[in-house]
């Protein structure tokens, strides 16, 4: 059969991880891959270990923020879970993990230009892929927790414990390492939240002109700040990841004894 005119041969072999680029285009995935294994594995793991000490004085690991009930006798159940599920879904359903994970775990695709693993791909139409869809709703849980933890993270200025691990403290306001470790938690993931794509359009969405009115012109003014956020959300996405695991890591460590937090309390 005579070739059609205009009709290009492909370059190339189609099919799974094919492509003519020649950079190193699967560093990428390969170290998102690693690096979402190692924290939310991590996160999991915590999440299941309540007999591991998780507070100590004023400090509460974020991941039991806040504690809705003490130590459980099962091991497949823990008070984080009371709590977890909406940072989870917020997570889960975040428009940059999807890319994320449906890059690096799914290879759909793995890379610009690269073929993508074999699939019936029927889009976020089916489930459990149509959950994705409850990302804005996760937006709203997600918003709650933000004075939640910054409740924590202030409650962690105040002492109330006099005897901690069987040493005498002092009570009332202080500071501590784990005082920072807290308020940045907070910080970051407040940022993680306010930079998301959701919240934006919340903010600045469905307006059909942003200077009919004053009120429309605060949105549009608090819209663009939101914009410049969301333009890092990536890097609050990593940062708050990173630093919620550090902290519960860090406080987790004080509360067992097994390093000391240099505190004006002396207690721990």
């Amino acid at each position: 059969m005579a070739r059609a005119a205009g009709t290009v041969t492909a370059p190339h072999k189609l099919g799974f991880l094919a492509t003519l680029r020649s950079d190193g285009w699967w560093v990428e995935p390969a170290l998102v891959a690693v690096g979402l294994s190692v924290f939310l594995g991590y996160l999991t793991v915590s999440a299941f270990l309540d007999e591991w000490a998780f507070e100590v004085g004023p400090y509460l690991t974020p991941v039991f923020e806040p504690k809705l009930a003490g130590v459980s006798d099962y091991f497949w159940f823990s008070p984080a879970l009371f709590v977890l599920w909406v940072p989870i879904g917020f997570r889960a359903t975040c428009y940059y993990y999807r890319r994320a994970y449906y890059r690096s775990y799914f290879l759909s695709p793995p890379g610009c230009a690269v073929g993508d693993a074999p699939k019936n791909y029927k889009g976020e139409a089916v489930f459990p892929f149509i959950m994705q869809n409850l990302h804005r709703f996760f937006m709203y849980g997600a918003l709650v927790f933000i004075p939640i933890l910054w409740y924590g993270a202030f409650r962690s200025f105040y002492n109330t414990e006099e005897i901690i691990r069987g040493v005498e403290a002092e009570t009332g306001f202080g500071i501590g390492l784990g005082s920072m470790f807290l308020c940045v938690n907070a910080f970051l993931l407040m940022m993680y939240t306010f930079s998301c794509h959701s919240f934006r359009h919340l903010i600045g969405g469905g307006l059909d002109c942003y200077s009919c009115s004053n009120f429309s012109k605060a949105r549009k003014s608090l819209w663009d700040r939101v914009s410049v956020w969301n333009q890092n959300h990536r890097l609050y996405a990593w940062a708050s990841l990173v630093w919620i695991a550090s902290t519960d890591l860090y406080i987790r460590l004080v509360a067992n004894g097994h390093i000391t937090d240099p505190n004006t309390w002396s207690g721990f």
